[in-house]
């Protein structure tokens, strides 16, 4: 049942999300931005060791969270982009936060296996709704969202993250 719901949202992500939510900016003074920086920053996650963490301790940087899942073969083509991203940026203040939305166990054994560089929280089922929060109405995988170095979302994208969105994205920001 889980799994036929997981290859939904993720069919869903990958042929909707493109038309449904395009990368987007918003104005960070109107209240959808407030609310979803809100939501960003007060969300707290479980990390790969159990140990309870607040998105807002990344204040201050460039925060990329990108929510994906194991069963997710879109999420999957991402991660080798986003491991070099993160090399790439580091340095200019940008971190990158993947945010798990399945069973604990596999993603301890996924990320181990590919050895994702970057921090990994564990959301589980409640990612789902901080997602909506964050404004992915349709709940589809992979989603990505980005804040600029106030905590404010300055952009979000559902579906699968290419090269070029990468640079497009945190290049200028790498540069604030």
């Amino acid at each position: 049942m889980l799994g036929a719901a997981g290859l939904a949202a993720a069919a869903a992500g990958f042929l909707l999300g493109p038309f449904l939510l395009q990368s987007t900016n918003r104005d960070s003074a109107g209240e959808s931005a407030d609310a979803e920086g809100l939501a960003l920053r007060s969300a707290t996650l479980v990390d790969l060791a159990g140990k309870s963490r607040k998105l807002s301790e990344w204040q201050g940087r460039i925060l990329m969270c990108n929510f994906w899942a194991t069963w997710c073969a879109p999420c999957l083509e991402e991660i080798p982009l986003l491991i070099a991203a993160r090399e790439k940026y580091a340095s200019a203040g940008v971190e990158i936060v993947g945010i798990a939305i399945d069973n604990p166990s596999k993603i301890i054994d996924f990320t181990a296996s590919f050895k994702i560089s970057y921090p990994i929280l564990i959301a589980e089922a409640n990612g789902l709704d901080l997602m909506r929060k964050l404004g992915n109405s349709a709940g589809g995988l992979p989603y990505t969202v980005v804040a600029d170095r106030q905590g404010n979302v300055i952009h979000r994208k559902l579906g699968v993250l290419k090269q070029q969105d990468l640079d497009r994205i945190l290049g200028p920001l790498a540069r604030t």
